[in-house]
């Protein structure tokens, strides 16, 4: 699996997770969810993500 794969599988992850932590545990959780969306935002532009880093790190996508 490629790291802009992985990448994608692990941020729709913690999206639907930190929605549910929002809806059932508190509302700051969606906080999470906003860091992840706009983390996913700057890297469209900068094609670079801190996840990416670590995924690479681990020997994803090698």
């Amino acid at each position: 699996m490629t790291v802009e794969r992985m990448l994608r599988v692990i941020a729709g992850t913690f999206v639907l997770i930190s929605l549910a932590l929002g809806h059932w545990v508190h509302e700051y959780w969606y906080l999470f969810t906003a860091f992840v969306g706009l983390n996913l935002l700057q890297s469209g532009f900068t094609n670079w993500c801190p996840m990416m880093t670590f995924l690479r790190k681990l020997g994803i996508g090698h």
